[in-house]
């Protein structure tokens, strides 16, 4: 992006965005909900498209001149429904919490039942916890994970399906480092006469590439963010069985958005272009294999992570045996270069705001090429950081470090 066009109208606004630049550059990004778009993805996205107003659907627009717009959505929807394999979808949502509400929306009644998993234990806000929209609105029953083992507990899913007999049940997870089975959900559902909504926002590029079980065809509706494992624009998106389709659309719009942002769009359309691509397989992949590779490591160095491991992009560490806090190891780590979140864990004692664990994930670093070696080299370097939480002479001298591996492994130029 040449700077200088917007230094010319506003030199404050340009120099924020370079200094962003580079701290996406000389730092390692850790957060798994973040990654790279391409440079094509973020072209698109500032294109012509976002001086168009498109209240409405292909073919049927309340505003002229819609031509070019209606073509690009048409695309869009028919490159996701094959990508995904899903019969219907809906690329208007402005991110994954609106897509969620939508479905409800759409699908339910205020006072609905819904199953979901537990923010604590690895959901998201907008699966009914309380002090959202999703919790005030409906009646949200929550599962969790298995104490032993820190994986979805399915005996106690089915027996709080049986009790309260949900109209939604709903799996997917913002910090659940294990495969969902999608199957399994889709019996307990069937059991009780339940929809199954699949929200696959943190998954859905290693779905796309083939390195995690698809939704299809066992859940009746899939929700996703478009700017994780996806690589593509902020925005959200709604797949489903051609049954709910006209309910969801109408649940979109008119139901709770305007004009969509035909822009994001466009550069979904060709982030979904780049998911259709061999490349992005082997992508997928190797996001799974350095997150199996750093949290190996990081038990090398006695970190202990929440079900032993990871099956996708993520790792959740409990750091309460380090007897360092999450929020005061994110933000050592940072000062190090190394940036992540602190988060919750399953059966956290410690307030939210200052949890006992951190998240991390490789979605951003396997963008900018790095692999196994790196990993190591991550899991050493938080592991001193962690170890010596008040050492700032050592976090800025691995920062140092992590600016020079970063030159090594551009990130996509802005």
């Amino acid at each position: 992006m040449d700077l200088q066009l917007i230094r010319d109208v506003d030199p404050e606004v340009a120099a924020l965005m370079a200094l962003e630049a580079t701290r996406q550059q000389d730092t390692l990004r850790l957060i798994p909900s973040e990654n790279y778009a391409s440079a094509a993805v973020l072209a698109a996205t500032a294109g012509a498209f976002a001086n168009k107003y498109s209240e409405g659907y292909p073919g049927r627009r309340y505003y002229q001149g819609q031509a070019h717009v209606d073509a690009l959505e048409t695309l869009t929807l028919n490159r996701a429904k094959s990508v995904f394999g899903a019969e219907h979808a809906n690329v208007q949502p402005y991110s994954g919490s609106p897509a969620n509400l939508a479905v409800y929306f759409g699908l339910l009644s205020a006072g609905d039942t819904i199953l979901s998993m537990s923010l604590p234990h690895g959901g998201h806000l907008t699966h009914g916890w309380k002090v959202t929209i999703s919790g005030k609105f409906y009646n949200a029953v929550q599962y969790g994970v298995r104490r032993d083992t820190g994986r979805i507990d399915f005996d106690q899913v089915a027996e709080l399906a049986r009790e309260h007999r949900p109209k939604l049940i709903i799996c997917g997870a913002s910090a659940y480092p294990r495969l969902i089975d999608f199957e399994r959900f889709r019996a307990i559902a069937d059991e009780v006469g339940a929809l199954l909504l699949a929200d696959i926002a943190h998954i859905s590029g290693l779905v796309a590439g083939g390195a995690h079980p698809s939704p299809f065809p066992h859940a009746d509706v899939v929700t996703t963010t478009t700017h994780k494992t996806l690589r593509g624009p902020r925005g959200g998106m709604i797949l489903s069985k051609a049954e709910h389709a006209k309910a969801l659309d109408r649940a979109v719009f008119p139901g709770l958005q305007g004009g969509p942002h035909e822009n994001a769009i466009a550069g979904l359309a060709v982030a979904l272009a780049e998911a259709a691509q061999p490349a992005f397989k082997t992508y997928a992949a190797e996001v799974v294999h350095n997150a199996q590779v750093l949290g190996a490591s990081l038990l090398s160095h006695g970190f202990d992570l929440v079900s032993g491991g990871t099956d996708n992009h993520l790792l959740l560490i409990d750091l309460t045996s380090k007897q360092v806090s999450g929020k005061i190891a994110a933000q050592a780590l940072e000062r190090a270069g190394i940036v992540c979140n602190a988060n919750s864990v399953p059966f956290d004692p410690r307030k939210p705001f200052d949890p006992s664990g951190i998240r991390i994930g490789t979605p951003a670093l396997t963008t900018r090429g790095m692999g196994p070696a790196e990993m190591r080299q991550l899991a050493d370097w938080m592991s001193a950081v962690v170890a010596a939480p008040d050492d700032h002479g050592l976090q800025a001298g691995i920062a140092a470090e992590v600016k020079g591996l970063a030159a090594r492994y551009p990130a996509p130029s802005y």
